[in-house]
């Protein structure tokens, strides 16, 4: 398909943005397209009650080549438009959250073509300093825990999918205990901070992580968990496949004074064969990691905390979910995170969590601790962080169709959040057989 470059795009990178700095020429089919999809849009925004005139209205439309990405890509080609500076919201979240609500649905016709140079492969982590320019830290990146929030937990029968459950010594059902955090009152951003410190707290406390506690924390999420985890006495390995990780890693705990108890490690592969590291460990750490690995890698990944997790031991786990609301819409709205940041970004919800867990490894998941709201205020003050940082983004080599993308990658996990399609969990595992090796 012969293509264009915009006047408004003539600075973009092409090489980066191939598929940004390159619309469709307009022909026969593709005008009949576009025209459907401006009208598909215009009549979802009514139904959402989103303005697209007047003084004040929530989106602007600024170029008419979002109608024409609409036509060919959908939801990707909207987050796409938005990336090139094509339309714009004063409310992004709420416009994302309104659309999806509204059922506003155009199915991706085309594959990804050539999509960004900044990609995210299996093992690959964020650029140390995109992780600055979005938290109060430097180095924390995962959803918290504010202290406002009631926790109320119940004790509930799960469904045990082991092979042969409810037949000889394996029971039919197993108690987790299932908390649920009530939302955050009047969370501001210098916030942030204390409530990621206080999730990785109840992480180590969900692993058991004490005086003398040998733990692996992998992949790594920055330092901050491991700093934690050695403030209680513990040793600490951290593994990572990024080389360019590691050594942000390696000087972070230098810089903290804890290179003698936390020892980063390059591996080889982002999961490793049990020739690739033999430790086993008291206790297991894992902040975001698990949705990142897709559907093959996120069995490796439950096989090798199995594998290295000693008899007795625990797994403390956080990671994000996806819902009962969740469905295809959902589904598509997150192609650009797919296509962008993490090619390999799949949500599962508990269920199919516990699942997997159960049918794979010889673990057990034995308590849920949810906070959903609570992730929902950690993305829009790391989202105002950003944005309050765009001239340092800027200085730092971010172009401005990045800048936009980072933006909207948070905008669009706020919408899904609101609407209840996301929720954030904390898993505490451990082996199932805990009196004997599995």
């Amino acid at each position: 398909m012969a293509t264009y470059i915009p006047d408004h795009l003539s600075t973009a990178d092409p090489e980066t943005w191939p598929a940004i700095v390159n619309v469709p020429e307009p022909g026969m089919l593709l005008n009949m397209r576009t025209r459907r999809a401006e009208r598909l849009f215009a009549t979802a925004c009514a139904k959402a009650a989103i303005t697209l005139e007047g003084p004040h209205p929530d989106v602007v439309v600024l170029h008419e080549e979002l109608f024409v990405r609409l036509a060919e890509s959908g939801w990707l080609g909207l987050a796409e438009s938005y990336m090139a500076g094509e339309w714009t919201a004063e409310d992004l979240p709420a416009v994302l959250a309104k659309l999806l609500a509204s059922g506003f649905s155009l199915r991706t016709p085309r594959s990804f073509r050539g999509l960004s140079g900044k990609d995210r492969g299996d093992g690959a982590e964020l650029p140390s300093d995109l992780v600055q320019l979005c938290s109060t830290d430097g180095v924390s990146t995962f959803g918290g825990l504010f202290a406002s929030g009631v926790p109320t937990t119940v004790r509930t029968a799960m469904k045990s999918f082991v092979s042969g459950a409810g037949r000889g010594s394996e029971p039919a059902t197993h108690f987790v205990d299932v908390t649920s955090l009530a939302a955050p009152i009047d969370v501001e951003r210098a916030d942030l901070g204390d409530a990621q410190l206080r999730a990785a707290d109840s992480v180590l406390d969900a692993s058991h992580v004490g005086s003398g506690s040998d733990v692996l924390e992998f992949p790594s999420s920055g330092g901050a968990l491991a700093l934690q985890a050695s403030a209680r006495g513990a040793t600490v390995d951290v593994l990572t496949s990024d080389e360019e990780h590691r050594l942000a890693l390696d000087e972070f705990i230098i810089l903290n004074g804890a290179s003698d108890h936390v020892h980063p490690y390059l591996l080889e592969h982002p999961i490793p064969t049990r020739e690739d590291w033999r430790g086993r460990y008291d206790c297991i750490l894992s902040l975001e990691k698990f949705e990142h690995m897709g559907k093959t890698g996120r069995v490796g990944f439950l096989r090798s905390l199995d594998r290295m997790l000693t008899i007795g031991g625990f797994i403390g786990m956080q990671t994000v979910v996806a819902t009962e609301t969740f469905g295809p819409n959902s589904r598509e709205a997150l192609s650009v995170l797919r296509g962008y940041v993490w090619p390999a970004l799949r949500f599962s919800t508990t269920r199919e969590i516990h699942q997997l867990v159960d049918k794979e490894t010889g673990l057990r998941i034995i308590a849920e601790k949810h906070f959903g709201a609570h992730y929902l205020a950690t993305l829009r003050l790391q989202r105002e962080t950003f944005e309050g940082n765009l001239r340092e983004a800027a200085a730092a080599g971010y172009d401005p169709v990045f800048r936009r993308m980072w933006i909207y990658h948070y905008a669009l996990l706020e919408a899904l959040f609101q609407l209840g399609c996301l929720d954030a969990v904390q898993l505490t595992l451990t082996s199932r057989n805990r009196s004997g090796r599995r």
